[in-house]
């Protein structure tokens, strides 16, 4: 019997910490689907999801992050184009300068107002309840499909 499961990913929401207004880092993505990006991937077999992020982050952005909270979990079946996926969401900070690596085609710092359109994935949801929750303390409620 063949099983069909979900693929677990990271996205890792980084923080500058050592910039005014702590923008956080973006990619734009350099293999389909292109646009911009979180910082994430797919987690290894034998990885925790924290090692993923860690990992994650360094290869695309360069970045050592300090992982400060889990943040959400996204599951929407069609939330990747490519295959159904579920994202265990980070929050981290880091300091230092950031270059565009391995998958990423460049890579970029956000201000809320300064957010591109051309968001991949459910980007643009995990960055609405992000931006939320950063400056109002608003976590984002669950969504049950149905």
């Amino acid at each position: 019997m063949a099983y069909r499961n979900p693929t677990p990913t990271v996205d890792i929401i980084i923080e500058m910490r050592d910039r005014p207004f702590r923008p956080i880092v973006l990619i734009e993505r350099l293999n389909p689907p292109h646009g911009w990006a979180i910082p994430g991937g797919f987690v290894d077999y034998g990885e925790s999801v924290e090692t993923a992020a860690q990992r994650e982050a360094l290869e695309e952005t360069g970045l050592t992050v300090e992982l400060i909270e889990q943040f959400q979990v996204y599951s929407d079946p069609g939330r990747d184009p490519r295959q159904h996926t579920l994202s265990i969401v980070f929050i981290a900070t880091a300091s230092g300068e950031p270059t565009a690596q391995d998958d990423a085609k460049s890579l970029k710092l956000f201000l809320p107002w300064e957010v591109p359109q051309n968001l991949c994935f459910d980007h643009d949801r995990i960055l609405k309840d992000y931006w939320n929750y950063r400056l109002y303390q608003i976590r984002p409620r669950l969504q049950i499909p149905g």
